[in-house]
């Protein structure tokens, strides 16, 4: 069968189709233009709800400003309440990678909540000497530049747990944070290892730390002589009641063993005043420096080479 349309009936249908293809288009510009004054008016309102002009404008006075999401938040130099001192927090560092991913974000986390002003330098030792924990605290506090006015020479596998611990400036005397009735290790009277607080003017007084000791231990309690002889008072933490459990020790000993081992004449030599050594005879290059944030937390990374004069202390070398 065959169905015949004429000329005049085709054209009717082609300007049908024509009408439905203008209206649906016309529908699609409508609704692309309902969109963009939606957009259009949530922006108003955002903006307008951030400064508070929409209070204004439609007498709701009583509501609270919204800050904006934007809005450029008060730093801890411009925040009087931080305190007019900075701290330059030093860590002595080797390899222990998996310590440093708590330690940084950790401590960031903990001044800040303190509110001391503060800046987390890690001393990373690249030569292949044995390990030399007074160095590279003396390199940290040759690097850690003008704007910190005391250090805390501070290990990377001990965390703070108490907020009572006092982290300020130690104006009196260097304060020994990890005392030893609450460091988790170490209780002998002498001790001054873990965390200590000094101004940068005391540090200097000391002639820093003894470069002369190579492996680990024993540079704490030769510091312990210093701050003696440089008639400087020790002060401790009071009225924490937290004991032994005042800090997080997150090393294993079993998985990374100290180098605790002694060397030629190392074990003679490692109960030795050095009148001399410290700051002033310090031998280091510093290979480069690297801002680096780890979990949000900025920290500054010295990769530092040591220099050791082998006639004097040969133990510096591996056996």
């Amino acid at each position: 069968m065959c169905f015949i349309i004429s000329r005049s009936e085709s054209q009717r249908v082609q300007r049908r189709g024509e009408v439905h293809f203008l209206s649906r288009k016309c529908t699609v510009w409508k609704l692309f233009g309902l969109c963009m004054l939606f957009v259009l008016g949530s922006l108003l309102w955002v903006q307008m709800t951030c400064s508070g002009d929409m209070s204004q404008t439609v007498g709701y006075g009583h509501l609270p400003h919204q800050p904006c999401p934007v809005e450029r938040q008060s730093s801890p130099a411009e925040d009087p309440s931080w305190g007019p001192h900075k701290m330059a927090l030093i860590v002595p560092f080797r390899e222990r990678f998996e310590e440093l991913l708590i330690f940084v974000p950790y401590m960031h986390a903990f001044l800040n909540k303190k509110k001391i002003r503060h800046k987390i330098f890690i001393v990373n030792q690249l030569d292949h000497f044995r390990f030399n924990r007074a160095s590279l605290i003396n390199v940290g506090f040759m690097e850690s530049g003008n704007d910190t006015d005391y250090i805390a020479m501070h290990d990377v596998d001990l965390l703070p747990q108490n907020e009572d611990l006092d982290y300020g400036f130690p104006n009196e005397g260097p304060f020994h944070v990890a005392s030893p009735e609450l460091h988790p290790l170490y209780h002998y009277k002498t001790y001054v290892g873990g965390i200590l607080l000094l101004t940068k003017k005391h540090y200097q007084l000391c002639n820093g730390m003894s470069n002369r000791f190579w492996g680990w231990g024993r540079e704490d309690d030769e510091f312990f002589r210093r701050l003696k002889t440089a008639d400087l008072k020790l002060f401790r933490p009071s009225g924490i009641t937290t004991g032994t459990k005042t800090f997080r020790h997150i090393h294993d000993p079993g998985w990374r063993k100290r180098d605790q081992k002694r060397i030629a004449a190392q074990k003679q030599e490692q109960f030795k005043v050095d009148p001399e050594g410290g700051l002033t005879n310090l031998r280091y290059k510093v290979e480069s420096r690297q801002e680096v944030t780890i979990s949000g937390a900025p920290c500054t990374v010295i990769n530092t080479f040591l220099e050791c004069d082998v006639s004097l202390t040969p133990w510096c070398q591996s056996s």
